[in-house]
């Protein structure tokens, strides 16, 4: 079984940047820090318009983009 993190939808920083929106695992334990990972990558690494947290949806993860930027990426 493969469990996946997937971004929930692109925004522009993904799209310029030809960002994949689905990447899978072999274990559920490596998908969710790599989901982690991935979003606090993504709050420290786009322009801060939108911020990015992990959700678990069943065995999966879902990256969520919220309007508005990641509290700990506005601090830096």
């Amino acid at each position: 079984m493969k469990y996946h993190v997937v971004i929930e939808k692109l925004c522009a920083c993904a799209k310029k940047r030809n960002l994949e929106q689905i990447r899978s695992f072999d274990s559920k334990e490596e998908a969710e820090e790599h989901a982690y990972e991935w979003a606090e990558s993504l709050n420290n690494t786009f322009c801060g318009r939108h911020g990015f947290d992990s959700v678990e949806v069943d065995d999966n993860f879902v990256i969520s983009v919220e309007n508005g930027c990641f509290v700990e990426a506005c601090e830096i």
